[in-house]
């Protein structure tokens, strides 16, 4: 008999976010998604989301930044190597 473990709290150390409203937050419904790329457990940044570019010229809007499963996946396969973000700006 194989008995197999999974410890949740390695992946809950992955999961994170933060919002920002800029003005008076998101007027709509309209969003843009866009992934962040980290390297090194996300101390350095190799490409990241311009958000003032993703709402593109709205003064009023939400910015909301998290690591998705998804993103959490891909860093426990690359070992935190590769450590992705997703941004959404809603306007």
């Amino acid at each position: 008999m194989i008995k197999v473990e999974f410890s949740y709290s390695i992946l809950l150390t992955y999961c994170y976010y933060y919002t920002s409203v800029v003005g008076k937050g998101a007027q709509g419904n309209s969003q843009v998604t866009k992934w962040n790329h980290y390297v090194i457990g996300g101390l350095a940044p190799v490409g990241v989301s311009d958000s003032k570019a993703m709402a593109g010229g709205a003064t009023d809007y939400t910015v909301f930044t998290r690591q998705t499963f998804v993103n959490g996946l891909v860093a426990a396969l690359t070992f935190g190597i590769y450590t992705p973000s997703t941004t959404t700006v809603t306007k």
